[in-house]
């Protein structure tokens, strides 16, 4: 077996490197070439092929001539001439430098014709060398195989008794290397043959003869620029798969393991095993194939292929082994089932895109009910907060409305002096202090304000569009204390109610309209009619929702509306 072996390796080397000389030889087809190349070392002579004529399925009935590249004249057929055609090629006996150029072989026939176009190079070898380092043959060989350097292009140079002229052959323009026991002439080619190839084999080799040609003498010879390719050693095997790892499947399903190892060593055969027994052994179910692969570089890819054709609870509770034996040395991979993780990924990013919604939409009812939220909220929560702690006020909001003219009595004084108690005070449960109606008759009107304002939590301020309102004596230094103890001094909450639309505040005092664009104004839509006096409606809901917060004993019979402060 293993001589069998060698002599494969042997036919191979011989294989790839006869396919890596061919494209090197000038026998192109028409197929490899657009401009076929052809290089001869100047005072050489030279047969050049037309391409054509190597193609297959070619009529025996061509007719094949020879141009000079722009040249309509054809070839001359004379022998004697030193460039002409003969037998289909075209000979240079000898070349010179100035035949470099490109030649045009035609072929006809009764049908068709061809045309193929020669690039042909005369060279001279460089300075002190027997060749050019830019005009050389290149070859190949394998370490731990046998080597040939061939001599190319030869096959058209023999002598009259039709034989092919001995060869002479010199490395680095060098004769005796020949001298070396591993390298020997072939009688049969004269190509070298190189046991055991080295990397200091590397290197160019010449082969030269002697052909004559109508009693005269010459040079043909060839340069070889051969490379040494070094084999890797043997490897031990290598478990490529598996690698003592686990893999994922459901009960019941069909699987194929499967178990590759690489070495350089053919033959190697691995196998399952669970418990020590054959998987076959072990299990009637189970199935097992072998296969060999041969890879690159005399690397060998062996493999078994493990069949379960429906798992069974049994089969996650073992490790499945694969070994492979190699001289008196065991290697050995495992592979173990199990039951395949549950994918929650899914389920995270069901849960966070629906906590995601939630939460908008949580904000946007919020944003919606924040009122009704924070009106339920107080109720609800009132009986369970305790004993609240006192702050030392006494009115829950002092009530600042226009007043003391006839334009502003009517709508101001009923919203005030009505409106307001009626639904703050009995249906709510808050206590307001309403100068007008609460203070004593003679009081100081500054000293009765500061004071009201100082006790109070809240101030409310109603506005009427007409202006003239606000500029009554008896009311502008009740306005200006009432807003400078809230804004300034005490830090009040200040609720702005319009009791109809203003549409300029250009004409307000200042600190209204600072109050207006900071917090905004409640506007009154409600006329004064009995309905108007609910504190389940929009409006009064937003003024308790500015108001602190008040246990009231109506508050339970209360309905929600969805609609903030500054909604109308």
């Amino acid at each position: 077996m293993e001589k069998n072996s060698s002599l494969q390796q042997k036919m191979t080397s011989i294989f790839l490197l006869i396919g890596h000389l061919i494209p090197l030889i000038p026998l192109f087809s028409a197929e490899e070439c657009v401009i076929c190349n052809y290089f001869v070392l100047v005072g050489e002579p030279t047969a050049i092929t037309c391409p054509i004529i190597t193609l297959p399925m070619l009529p025996s009935d061509y007719n094949l001539t020879w141009y000079k590249n722009g040249s309509a004249t054809p070839v001359t057929t004379e022998r004697y001439a030193r460039i002409h055609q003969r037998e289909g090629l075209l000979w240079f006996i000898p070349a010179m430098l100035e035949d470099s150029g490109l030649y045009e072989c035609d072929v006809r026939n009764l049908n068709q014709s061809n045309t193929k176009t020669i690039n042909l190079t005369v060279f001279q070898n460089d300075n002190g060398l027997c060749f050019n380092g830019k005009m050389k043959f290149e070859q190949k060989v394998v370490t731990t195989n046998t080597g040939k350097i061939i001599c190319p292009d030869l096959e058209h140079f023999k002598d009259e008794d039709n034989n092919q002229p001995e060869i002479h052959w010199y490395k680095e323009c060098k004769p005796g290397f020949l001298e070396d026991k591993r390298l020997i002439l072939s009688e049969v080619d004269n190509a070298v043959l190189i046991y055991n190839p080295t990397v200091q084999d590397r290197g160019n080799y010449t082969c030269r003869m002697v052909y004559t040609y109508m009693g005269k003498q010459y040079n043909v010879s060839r340069t070889i620029s051969l490379e040494v390719k070094e084999r890797p050693p043997q490897l031990k095997p290598e478990f490529i798969y598996p690698n003592n790892n686990t893999i994922e499947v459901e009960l019941g399903s069909h699987v194929v393991m499967e178990c590759n190892v690489s070495s350089g060593i053919n033959g190697l055969i691995p196998f399952w095993q669970v418990n020590d027994e054959d998987v076959d052994s072990f299990d009637s179910t189970y199935r097992e194939q072998f296969y060999e692969e041969k890879m690159p570089h005399g690397v060998a890819l062996s493999g078994t292929k493990f069949n379960i054709s429906k798992v069974e609870v049994k089969d996650y509770a073992h490790k499945f082994f694969c070994h492979v034996i190699y001289g008196s040395q065991q290697f050995t991979a495992y592979i173990k089932l199990e039951y395949p993780t549950r994918n929650i990924q899914g389920y995270l990013i069901g849960g966070g895109v629906s906590l995601t919604f939630l939460v908008f939409f949580t904000l946007f009812i919020y944003k919606i009910f924040k009122i009704d939220i924070v009106l339920w909220y107080r109720d609800s929560c009132h009986p369970f907060l305790g004993k609240k702690v006192s702050d030392g006020k006494l009115y829950d909001a002092y009530i600042l409305y226009p007043r003391n003219r006839e334009s502003c009595l009517y709508s101001s004084d009923i919203f005030a002096l009505k409106i307001l108690p009626e639904v703050l005070e009995r249906q709510c449960g808050y206590n307001l202090f309403i100068f007008g109606r609460d203070d004593l008759p003679g009081e100081a009107v500054i000293s009765v304000a500061d004071e009201k304002i100082r006790q109070s939590r809240r101030v409310i301020i109603v506005l009427v569009p007409e202006p003239s309102c606000y500029s009554v004596i008896e009311n502008v230094s009740e306005k200006q204390l009432a807003l400078y103890n809230a804004l300034i001094q005490e830090g009040i909450k200040v609720i702005l109610i319009e009791l109809e639309k203003i549409q300029d505040y250009a004409d307000m005092p200042e600190a209204i309209k600072y109050i207006k664009e900071k917090h905004g104004a409640i506007r009154w839509k409600g006329d004064f009619s009995e309905r108007s006096h609910s504190a389940n409606t929009r409006f009064w809901k937003k003024v308790r929702y500015h108001m602190p917060s008040r246990k009231n004993a109506s508050s339970s019979g209360l309905h929600l509306l969805p609609k903030d402060f500054n909604s109308p």
